[in-house]
């Protein structure tokens, strides 16, 4: 089949209730507004809203939040075809409080898990350009399967495999177990994106940045996105020199979301054909965009322009050093 949709986002979809003021944990939050959440979804609406073409493999309950879930990454652009709707359980919820650092967060999950492997047929795959899952489907069955069928799929067709390793023990509360299968999917995956906050839950905060990035290569990664918040973010391609680019100031209205949007612009213009450091720059200029406005990102960014606009990698990038 010929590929006719760029990016294929397996997993979790779900209603975001991020705080309506700024607090720093929900017990201090009072009231909550309604949006689109879960970082697949997120990431493939995101796509979308950047011009691009995006699909998504999920599931949601047979109720008023899913009827709402499901109209809203529609009108975003993206292609619901493989997004089902579950009798047997519940939309998954999440309170997320409204902070301009990494947020708290508390999910409530009813059918975002019950993704089956019949749910992700080989046309799905074999129309994607890359397929993109996270940690939250790998933490409970029958997710864990159809994302472990799907990428292995994927990989021996030659598709690009992109894992956001987004582990939190409100999740999956058996660390072991989580680094075991964490651990076996890297042998499928090709581009991934952690951050310093991701690390230290999943294998503590005893390691380096670099020593995390090369932790990621051993287990399978070719390409490796590392976010150090205020530090800037890392490149790390297999066999070459770790590259840094900084951030530039911005001004933070709210985070929630920020990862998303970031790996979308990435994901972007890899799709785009721009080179590695091309796709940092942009996903860059993204997630500032993102960091400006409270919920998602915004619909109207010219991907096409930001390309002309951004700088150039060799006056942004800079050797990094650290350990």
């Amino acid at each position: 089949m010929e590929e006719d949709v760029g990016l294929v986002a397996i997993g979790e979809i779900l209603v975001d209730l991020i705080g309506a003021e700024p607090a720093e944990s929900l017990d201090s939050t009072e009231c909550f507004c309604r949006f689109q959440g879960g970082s697949p979804a997120n990431l493939a609406v995101n796509v979308a809203r950047l011009g691009g073409r995006s699909a998504l493999i999920a599931c949601v309950g047979n109720d008023a939040f899913g009827r709402f879930l499901e109209s809203h990454v529609a009108q975003g652009g993206v292609n619901t075809r493989w997004l089902r709707h579950e009798d047997q359980a519940p939309t998954s919820l999440v309170f997320v409080s409204r902070t301009s650092g990494t947020p708290d967060f508390q999910p409530y999950r009813g059918a975002d898990y019950r993704i089956t492997p019949q749910d992700v047929p080989d046309e799905a795959i074999r129309a994607a350009k890359v397929l993109h899952f996270t940690t939250w489907p790998l933490s409970m069955e029958p997710s864990r399967s159809a994302v472990i069928s799907a990428i292995e799929r994927a990989k021996s067709w030659g598709k690009v495999v992109s894992f956001d390793p987004n582990f939190s023990p409100k999740i999956w509360q058996n660390q072991p177990e989580a680094l075991e299968v964490i651990r076996e999917v890297y042998r499928s995956v090709t581009l991934t994106k952690a951050s310093l906050v991701d690390c230290h839950r999943l294998f503590g905060p005893g390691d380096t940045p670099a020593g995390y990035i090369r932790r990621f290569h051993e287990w399978g990664a070719e390409v490796v996105l590392f976010t150090m918040g205020e530090q800037g973010s890392l490149l790390s391609q297999r066999g070459k020199a770790v590259l840094r680019l900084p951030v530039r100031p911005v001004q933070v209205v709210d985070a929630t979301g920020a990862g998303d949007a970031f790996w979308a612009g990435f994901l972007t213009a890899w799709m785009d054909g721009k080179s590695p450091e091309e796709c940092l720059l942009f996903a860059r200029e993204v997630v500032e965009a993102k960091l400006r406005v409270v919920g998602p990102l915004r619909e109207g960014l010219d991907r096409w322009k930001i390309y002309t606009q951004m700088p150039r990698p060799d006056g942004e990038f800079v050797l990094w050093d650290g350990k």
